[in-house]
């Protein structure tokens, strides 16, 4: 797993690993490339094989003052000295995803389809973010498309997952129809050509504090998501005493942002009976 940790509110990001060996997750490193600059938004391609981010990294020794789409991949030691045979897998250096992907504006939270389009929010066109999507053409990515019916006035999504088979598409929005408060995710599924109207995964994911930051687990059965939901979200009748916002504060369920994971399979046929529902 890669996961990003933050000193809040933005002041720096930073991506870490952990593997599940034996049923339990290892204790997490910083990423080998990570912990200078602010790495954010880590989706691993669906070979597993990279990994791609968003960074405000300098460009050719430049600060550019703006998100860019980068990318690291994992492959053996061996292999990156240019030799032949095994070693110990190790991360390369991150690269500028080349073509039209890094733009005017900031990109962030970019996801790959099997064949290799890139699905990503930037705010190049109108200040809020918007989803795009680059076509991986002869090898290039040499134009981007605007998913016109994912966006709209007042709407930011921060966050575009793309199924491998780019059937659906998982968002991460502020201020789209249907919201439970902050933040929700929700799912669009293809419509020919285009995408059909986003719709809310629901109460078991989505609730009035921030919901955010969807990944699929490469076998699909699992979705995993941050959410912001806390200790304020318990109904009380009673004033907080000092020592319980102390106790709350330091405690896991603090509001500042954990890990969850549902079986996706059941939150997706919900969702599919909802909409027929209102059909």
């Amino acid at each position: 797993m890669i996961f990003e940790k933050s000193a809040a509110p933005h002041y720096l990001y930073i991506m870490c690993e952990s593997h599940l060996v034996n049923g339990v997750w290892s204790k997490p490193e910083i990423l080998p490339f990570s912990g200078q600059y602010r790495d954010t938004d880590p989706v691993i391609a669906p070979d597993g094989e990279s990994i791609l981010f968003a960074s405000d990294r300098p460009v050719g020794g430049k600060d550019l003052h703006r998100w860019s789409i980068w990318r690291a991949r994992r492959m053996k030691k061996g292999n990156i000295a240019g030799k032949e045979g095994g070693g110990e897998i190790v991360w390369s250096e991150p690269e500028l995803i080349p073509g039209a992907v890094n733009s005017e504006g900031s990109q962030v939270f970019a996801s790959i389809a099997a064949n290799g389009n890139i699905y990503f929010a930037s705010s190049r066109k109108t200040g809020n973010y918007d989803v795009f999507c680059a076509k991986l053409v002869d090898g290039e990515y040499k134009s981007v498309e605007e998913l016109g019916p994912l966006n709209g006035p007042g709407i930011d999504t921060f966050e575009a997952v793309i199924a491998p088979d780019e059937s659906h598409l998982l968002l991460g929005s502020f201020g789209r129809e249907g919201g439970y408060g902050s933040s929700d995710i929700f799912v669009s599924y293809r419509k020919g050509q285009g995408w059909g109207k986003p719709i809310n995964l629901g109460p078991q994911i989505n609730g009035k504090a921030r919901d955010y930051s969807p990944r699929i687990s490469a076998d699909g059965e699992w979705l995993y998501f941050t959410s912001e939901k806390g200790f304020l979200d318990d109904k009380r009748e009673q004033p907080f005493t000092y020592q319980e916002v102390n106790s709350k504060l330091n405690g896991v369920n603090n509001g500042l942002g954990n890990l969850y994971r549902v079986p996706l399979d059941p939150v997706l046929r919900a969702v599919r009976k909802k909409q027929l529902d209102v059909q």
